[in-house]
């Protein structure tokens, strides 16, 4: 049996002379270190060995293993646990650039503005002003998307482009213009040219497969050494937040062969697992002849990069998630807006049949219960041409999801990929879709006493805290939402469970469970150093935690001087 599946019984069991030369590069005590090994133990002291664990136990033990070249670390107390994954965040290491307006940290609608304004004012005649996607509404003290006419008082002749998260865009005057949107315009299936409320036009919104009227510039390539700088920028950051690993769901083959350049070139500091994204405008057909000259299918690559599969969708996002029951007034239209259905379910049930007979894994982007039914329907044809039970398939979102579903995604072997929208949208989605509704969003609860396995994530949606893991981890377990109190406290979970959905059952879902999510021998030695215990602390304290260091593989990639070696 080979040292890497031995813990320190097993080494200690062997020869004098042969345990001897087996020695730690690591070694930390006086912690209160997670396992989440099969008893749940928490341990004082852990010893690390290359790039994985090599055992956990008592100071006393772990010393065992010191040898003449050891780090021994003295933790001082503080509490580590597996290293954090998301399931679900989106790379912007190439969309923020310097003529990108930044609204990420805004919180007012005038700070908003004055962000454009500023970008407009440097802009040359007809270049088009465009923003960053990672903020929402919720975050403003005005709890509202800015109008047209909001644009128009600060650039009332340069097009601005306003992008909300992965389904909205809002346009100025000028904007809407230039590429002949007018209130005479017909929403495009699977789209909607918002009107607004209080007059007899349209306010500037466009949703989903609206944004297709829109043609935005192309902009100047970037260099491959450019890419993996910025690659290698945002890892440092997600390291600062305790992230060591990510799935990006909705990547090109271009971001993938950047992200194994940034490995082969020794500089990644977090696992990805890529998700390729279909273009919903591309039949099955076609798709599977561009797929047939790929040299991998789903699972290829290592313990730094590897692909997951592809990434489907089938709806919109909050403002148009696609629903059985029509949504609140006024955004139900007197009854008769239930969102967007963005992919018609024959083209998903071709695509989906074909990814089955190549084995690549389809993830398919849901919100609305409609939406989650056109999946399931999809998944069960499949099923029947090709068992996929032990496959790991799954729904990402799945905001809304009835108990006839629940059966039918645990009966499916599906996994929910789950975000914490609710945490910043709660207000938002109370007013689309009613609190009944909003309370209901995300029914992990349901979902973990059903059976089913749950991976959780970000999807980019905390704009103070950016994937922060640790704020996931309390909306889980508090339900509480930054704008409307506790939402759905039913669904809230236990602390364990959280910190399983974040580590282990990010690894379950990606195929790795046997390398990552707990600190047990032969695991990589991916782990959080936080500066209290978020097992015990009570509620009103976890908003305190603190990353205090971050290892991947071993190795302190933040934090370094809060974990020096003894002296």
């Amino acid at each position: 049996m080979s040292v890497r599946l031995l813990g320190l019984a097993g080494l200690l069991a062997g020869s004098a002379a042969s345990a001897q030369t087996v020695t730690a590069d690591v070694i930390i005590h006086n912690a209160r270190i997670v396992t989440q090994d099969a008893a749940d133990q928490v341990v004082p002291a852990i010893a690390l060995r290359g790039d994985e664990v090599l055992a956990a136990g008592s100071k006393r033990e772990m010393l065992t293993l010191k040898g003449a070249k050891s780090c021994v670390i003295d933790a001082r107390g503080m509490t580590i646990v597996p290293g954090f994954a998301d399931g679900h965040v989106h790379s912007k290491a190439k969309t923020i650039r310097p003529e990108t307006v930044d609204l990420t940290p805004v919180k007012t609608l005038a700070e908003l503005l004055a962000r454009i304004d500023a970008q407009v004012k440097k802009s040359a005649p007809g270049e088009i002003v465009i923003t960053t996607a990672d903020w929402h509404e919720a975050q403003l003290a005005e709890q509202r998307l800015p109008s047209r006419w909001d644009l128009d008082k600060v650039s009332p002749k340069t097009p601005v482009v306003v992008i909300r998260g992965g389904h909205q865009y809002v346009l100025n005057s000028a904007a809407l213009a230039k590429w002949n949107i007018t209130k005479a315009t017909v929403s495009p299936p699977g789209g909607a040219i918002v009107r607004a409320k209080d007059r007899d036009d349209i306010n500037g919104e466009l949703v989903d497969r609206a944004r297709d009227l829109v043609i935005m510039p192309e902009r100047p390539p970037l260099t491959l050494d450019k890419r993996v700088a910025m690659l290698k920028a945002e890892q440092a950051r997600y390291n600062s937040l305790g992230v060591t690993s990510v799935r990006n769901p909705g990547a090109s083959l271009e971001d993938m062969r950047d992200y194994q350049e940034l490995a082969r070139r020794g500089d990644a500091t977090v696992r990805t697992s890529v998700l390729i994204r279909w273009d919903r405008k591309t039949p099955a057909s076609i798709y599977r002849k561009e797929l047939e000259t790929w040299p991998a299918i789903s699972g290829f690559g290592d313990k730094w990069v590897r692909l997951d599969g592809i990434k489907l969708g089938v709806d919109g996002g909050y403002e148009g998630g696609w629903m059985t029951e029509a949504y609140a007034e006024p955004y139900g239209k007197g009854g008769t807006y239930f969102g967007l259905n963005t992919v018609p379910g024959p083209l998903l049930g071709d695509v989906v049949k074909m990814l089955n007979e190549l084995d690549l894994r389809p993830s398919t982007h849901a919100v609305g219960d409609a939406a989650v039914d056109l999946v399931l329907d999809a998944y069960e044809a499949a099923d029947k041409e090709r068992g996929i039970g032990n496959r790991r398939w799954s729904i990402e979102h799945a905001f809304i999801t009835r108990p006839d579903q629940i059966e039918r995604i645990k009966r499916l072997g599906i996994v929910i990929s789950a975000q914490s929208h609710l945490y910043l949208a709660g207000s938002s989605l109370i007013e689309y879709w009613g609190r009944a509704r909003a309370e209901a969003v995300a029914p992990v609860r349901d979902w973990l006493d059903a059976g089913i396995h749950v991976a959780g994530g970000t999807d980019n949606k905390l704009p103070y805290y950016p994937e922060s893991p640790l704020l996931t981890f309390i909306h889980w377990v508090t339900r509480d939402t930054a704008s409307a109190g506790v939402l759905g406290k039913d669904q809230a979970i236990t602390r364990a469970e959280a910190l399983r959905i974040a580590t282990i059952e990010n690894a379950y879902l990606t195929f790795e469970e046997d390398i990552k999510g707990r600190l047990t021998p032969g695991m990589l030695a991916d782990m959080v150093v936080l500066n209290q215990d978020i097992m015990t602390v009570p509620d009103a304290a976890l908003a305190k935690t603190e990353v205090v260091a971050t290892m991947v593989g071993g190795k302190l990639v933040f934090g370094a001087d809060a974990m020096a070696c003894e002296k």
